[in-house]
């Protein structure tokens, strides 16, 4: 598990008695450390649209809608013809989440979902394999006869992003293809709302299937929110889902006002923590939110400076290390924010991504939490159970920070992880 920096060494060997870690430690051992996404597996295709274009297609801006393969053909033909293609790469919500978390740690991430039963050299499923991370296990993916799906991202002169889906053979996976044994040791299951879209759908009943063996395994669900048409759509449905399974949801500001009803992204953030335990929320050009829960007896008070929005004080306690609210005897919510990296890019390429950049960060340190408990369980680092290996402040930035990598490229993938140390985290979190 690849983690930025050295970290320092009072959690690793830590000088009380019972915390000491034995000499036969095998600190570059492999751990059983990984993480499992269930994605529809589709390939992004890249254009530079005017509005205009959108409307003649019926395609809401903004948003995310399935149209008809045959009509996907068609406006593929028409932007091949006119040579307005930008690129064309491994895509999906999720997807993009499991190569970025794998490009971060160097480690394992297990996608499930379906794809084309026969690849050939220059097709999309072809260009999927090649273009994600040789960490992500493919091994358990169900082979189909048909198309691999496609995404049309269309990218207006505002640099919004709306997306038509051509849906192939994407919601065609079996629940038999649901590797029991791998979602139950995994160190965290990652879904979309797109899955529970059709409830008609194989997919559909997979995804269920995935989320109940994980309730039952107790790991960690996080679910992406995808697009705020789908989750106005079936609002009561997924509030239902996040009340019953989730432990992290991810969301930006639209999707956020839609679920939870509140126009203020830090409202709808404490809002979401009735149902779920920690939330990431992204607002765009004001940076991201983390909110959490913590014990008050393990709360730590931040020594940065106390801010006041739509709740008073809201930072106070983001020097906290997040937890599940079962795990709390007396349970607090903290928060934390940060405004963009370096105030953003100087040039936005594309927003596309950005998001699960960011989500791919939180997921790299819920991991690496699990991989230093099952590495060294006496750590003080585990005197109770923690659901983050860093404070919520620490993970703000580092999933920010991620985000900006995506945000200043035209791929909504990373290409290469951060630097061994990164400047935009603590002085103090490194040793000198």
């Amino acid at each position: 598990m690849r983690f930025p920096g050295k970290r320092k060494t009072k959690h690793y060997f830590p000088v009380a008695d019972t915390g000491r870690v034995s000499f036969d430690t095998d600190f570059s051992r492999k751990e059983n450390i990984y993480l499992v996404g269930i994605d529809q597996l589709l390939v992004d295709i890249e254009v530079e649209v005017d509005d205009e274009f959108l409307q003649k297609y019926s395609i809401p801006k903004g948003e995310s809608c399935v149209l008809d393969d045959k009509l996907v053909e068609e406006i593929y033909q028409t932007l091949v013809d006119e040579d307005r293609i930008i690129g064309e790469y491994a895509g999906g919500a999720i997807g993009n989440t499991l190569h970025n978390y794998s490009i971060l740690s160097d480690d394992k991430s297990i996608a499930l979902g379906t794809i084309c039963k026969n690849i050939h050299v220059g097709d999309y499923a072809f260009k999927y394999i090649c273009t994600t991370s040789s960490k992500v296990d493919f091994s358990y993916l169900q082979p189909k006869e048909g198309k691999m799906a496609r995404a049309m991202c269309f990218l207006t002169p505002d640099h919004e992003r709306s997306f038509a889906i051509g849906k192939g053979i994407m919601n065609e996976l079996d629940s038999e293809f649901i590797p029991e044994n791998v979602i139950s040791g995994a160190s965290s299951l990652l879904i979309s709302t797109y899955l529970l879209r059709d409830e008609s759908s194989p997919l559909f009943k997979s995804t269920m299937k995935a989320i109940e063996v994980a309730k039952k395994s107790n790991v960690p669900v996080i679910l992406s929110l995808g697009t705020s048409s789908l989750v106005a759509e079936k609002r009561e449905f997924f509030l239902d889902i996040l009340k019953n399974y989730v432990t992290i949801v991810a969301m930006n500001e639209q999707e956020a006002k839609e679920l939870f009803l509140e126009t203020d992204p830090l409202l709808a953030g404490e809002k979401s923590l009735d149902y779920v335990d920690m939330t990431l929320l992204t607002v765009g050009k004001r940076g991201l939110y983390i909110c959490g829960h913590v014990d008050e007896s393990m709360a730590r008070e931040t020594k940065d400076l106390i801010h006041s929005k739509s709740i008073s004080e809201y930072n106070k306690y983001e020097y906290s290390r997040a937890m599940k609210k079962a795990s709390c005897i007396k349970p607090i919510k903290i928060y934390t924010h940060i405004n963009p990296y370096m105030g953003g890019p100087g040039e936005i390429k594309n927003t596309n991504g950005a998001g699960d950049a960011a989500l791919a960060a939180v997921l790299h340190d819920i991991s690496a939490n699990s991989y230093h408990k099952e590495l060294i369980p006496n750590s003080p680092k585990h005197e109770t159970e923690f659901l983050t290996y860093s404070s919520i402040h620490q993970v703000c930035k580092y999933a920010n920070r991620v985000s900006y990598e995506v945000l200043k490229q035209n791929s909504p993938r990373l290409y290469q992880g951060l630097p061994t140390k990164e400047q935009s985290l603590e002085e103090s979190y490194w040793d000198l």
